[in-house]
């Protein structure tokens, strides 16, 4: 067994080099803990995988929080889960900082032109991605479509379009198992661990004192500097609606950051006015840069708000408050999530109607990313305020997808391009 301060050493490796989104990051993980430490066995490490993929929130940051807590509990939980985050929350910060304070150099300006385009191909990549792993039926298919027509023309709430697929997914599988399946694994064994795995700690018992601690200490921590801050600055000041905006959408966040980027920029863009859909698109563009979960897009988004809508502060006080208060309430919920059902991980394996649930809910997420996709074309390809249709942005999106697609040319590699060809572009 390794000592915690063995697990810390390589979780913070771990955040340092995890680029390459939720995929790569979970393969990092499974190529150093199953394969080469053998800390954990194949079918644990699947059986967590599954357990948070059903949760809200980033998955991989979340496998991460659960396999440091299943080898050293929650001490061992919160430094996985936080060595995830750091070092990609602090890279975030310095340059959406060079962004704002930038933002009148040419040359700055110019290179976040370029990065539109690649935007626009990473998103289209990413509903064909995931639709082609999840679209396997009939059903899912006209389920993604109809998701995508409910939030593009009708304007329904990205929640209601997630709960309304999980329920559907769960009594689609009772009626129409074909037509609703559940993911892979669900009804396997796991493994013997006495063929070179660590045995690991017993699972602590499922009791309501348990229940109750769990509940009580992560809620208190999750709500504290919320309070404190409406307390401080009124409780119509800006970060406090930070703070509760994205607290609710820490619990909707199914399906990774694809999935919740459609529902903030529907209101943090067109509700709360925070920032506006070019800033929005540089932000995942700067996100995708980073190691850690994509989700730290949305400390982009407080930093942003915070800057423009300063209040008393400064315009870097307002973005440093509202950078905090976003990346607490969106990634502490995670440590309540898996702290509280993670003894509940080996009994998963016996419900495959919560992979047909979450299959559903994936399937509407893919038309929900595109109606991202969507929204984000329109106002980067036909930009206000003239309307017109900016021939740069079109052709470099199209050849940056088929550079990725077909070529299989890193993101990372893509996004350097069509920075340098923003630049030279516009100077």
């Amino acid at each position: 067994m390794p000592t915690l301060r063995e697990a810390v050493r390589y979780w913070l490796k771990l955040g340092l080099i995890s680029f390459g989104g939720p995929a790569g990051q979970i393969a990092i993980m499974h190529r150093e803990l199953v394969e080469k430490r053998k800390w954990i066995s194949e079918s644990h490490f699947l059986h967590a995988l599954n357990f948070c993929m059903l949760l809200p929130g980033p998955e991989a940051q979340q496998l991460a929080t659960y396999l440091g807590w299943r080898l050293h509990g929650w001490k061992g939980g919160v430094a996985a889960g936080a060595l995830f985050v750091l070092p990609s929350a602090l890279l975030l910060f310095a340059l959406s900082w060079l962004y704002m304070a930038g933002g009148h150099l040419p040359w700055l300006a110019a290179v976040f032109y370029g990065l539109l385009p690649a935007v626009i191909a990473v998103i289209l990549s990413a509903v064909i991605r995931i639709g082609g792993k999840t679209l396997r039926s009939p059903s899912l298919w006209v389920l993604a479509a109809f998701s995508f027509i409910a939030i593009y023309f009708f304007n329904i709430s990205f929640v209601l379009i997630i709960f309304a697929a999980a329920l559907l997914g769960w009594v689609g599988h009772r009626i129409f198992p074909r037509q609703f399946p559940a993911g892979k694994s669900y009804g396997a064994d796991f493994d013997d661990e006495s063929t070179g795995f660590l045995v690991l700690p017993e699972i602590p018992r499922i009791t309501w004192k348990r229940t109750f601690l769990v509940c009580s200490s992560c809620i208190f921590l999750w709500s504290l500097p919320i309070i404190a801050l409406g307390l401080w600055l009124g409780w119509d000041s800006t970060p406090v609606d930070q703070g509760v905006f994205f607290s609710k959408a820490a619990m909707v966040t199914f399906g990774g950051a694809y999935a919740v980027l459609p529902y903030v920029a529907q209101q943090a863009v067109e509700n709360f006015q925070w920032l506006s859909h070019p800033q929005m698109m540089s932000g995942l563009a700067l996100a995708e840069t980073t190691p850690g979960p994509l989700v730290i897009v949305l400390q982009f988004v407080g930093f942003v708000g915070g800057w423009q809508h300063p209040g008393d502060f400064s315009p870097l006080g307002g973005a440093a408050l509202g950078a905090f208060i976003t990346t607490w309430a969106t990634f502490l919920p995670c440590f309540l999530f898996v702290f509280l059902g993670a003894p509940y991980v080996e009994r998963l394996r016996d419900f495959p109607r919560l992979g047909a649930s979450l299959t559903a809910i994936t399937a509407a997420v893919v038309g929900v990313i595109l109606n991202l996709g969507v929204k984000f074309s329109i106002h980067a390809m036909w930009p206000e305020p003239a309307g017109n249709f900016d021939a740069f942005v079109g052709v470099v999106a199209l050849t940056a997808f088929v550079a990725m697609w077909r070529f299989r040319i890193a993101f990372t590699t893509v996004l350097a391009a069509c920075a340098l060809l923003g630049l030279t572009s516009r100077l």
